[in-house]
């Protein structure tokens, strides 16, 4: 009966020691805090960067847009689903093609003329790494700078700005 006394005591104890462990407002800790990547800019600053490529955007639409049913395109929009999961596509393609992911590069470029008219701008992501050359490590070692990685899909198709040649912000 004493041993049974004891058990229980214990139980008890326990009880309280977890409750008092998991259970208190004193043991839950805030969330981590989100730090700024680098490489922010405000608002006021993207306005300088977008007015700046006025001029350029103005020659370009002038000279091969001129008769084209809509102006080049200034932007383009990814939903944050596709980029999350492409993030996980490229982290899957460098693995299987023995590189390391460290970033995305991110490319202008153009589709090309139709019968329609000239073909508008686009911006497409390509996944950049590190070639894995290190034998028998538990790490891999990266080599070089970050290239693209080679035989790699890259990201394209979102959506233009609306309309296609809207300055920021829209």
């Amino acid at each position: 009966m004493k041993n049974f006394g004891l058990f229980i005591l214990g139980l008890i104890i326990g009880a309280l020691v977890v409750y008092f462990y998991c259970c208190n407002d004193a043991n839950i800790s805030d969330p981590p805090e989100i730090e700024e990547p680098e490489g922010l800019i405000t608002p006021s600053e993207a306005m300088v960067l977008d007015q700046a490529y006025n001029l350029r955007h103005r020659i370009i639409s002038d000279s091969l847009f001129s008769n084209a049913p809509t102006s080049d395109n200034r932007s383009s929009w990814y939903a944050l689903e596709d980029i999350t999961s492409y993030i996980e596509y490229a982290q899957e393609q460098a693995d299987s093609l023995g590189y390391t992911l460290d970033g995305l590069r991110l490319y202008a470029g153009a589709y090309p003329d139709t019968k329609e008219g000239p073909g508008l701008m686009t911006m497409f992501f390509i996944p950049t790494g590190t070639k894995n050359t290190a034998q028998g490590s538990l790490f891999p070692i990266p080599q070089g700078g970050s290239n693209d990685i080679q035989g790699a899909k890259g990201l394209n198709y979102g959506q233009n700005g609306h309309p296609p040649g809207a300055n920021y912000p829209q």
